[in-house]
C-alpha cells in the first residue's frame, strides 16, 4: 500500500468533503480516503498497482476541484 497527501484549493462545505471522498473511496484499489476540511488535503492510502496518485489527482479535478500539490508518503 502507498500513501499520498493531496494539497487542495480551500474547501469552502463539509459536501465538498463527501463529495470527494465518496469518488475516492469508490475508486478500485483505494484503501481509504479521509479529507482534512481546515487544512484542504485529502490523505489517501492506495494500492499503487491499481490507481497511481496522478489517477486521484485527476478525479478530484474531473469533481471541479483544483489540485495544488501531490506528496508522495
Amino acid at each position: 500500500m502507498s500513501n499520498v497527501t493531496i494539497q487542495l484549493e480551500t474547501l469552502s462545505c463539509p459536501t465538498c468533503i463527501k463529495k470527494i471522498e465518496g469518488a475516492l473511496t469508490k475508486t478500485e484499489g483505494v484503501k481509504s480516503a479521509k479529507l482534512l476540511f481546515n487544512a484542504s488535503k485529502a490523505k489517501v492510502e492506495y494500492d499503487l498497482d491499481k490507481v497511481t496518485s496522478e489517477g486521484l489527482k485527476s478525479i478530484i479535478e474531473k469533481l471541479g476541484y483544483e489540485v495544488l500539490k501531490v506528496k508522495e508518503a
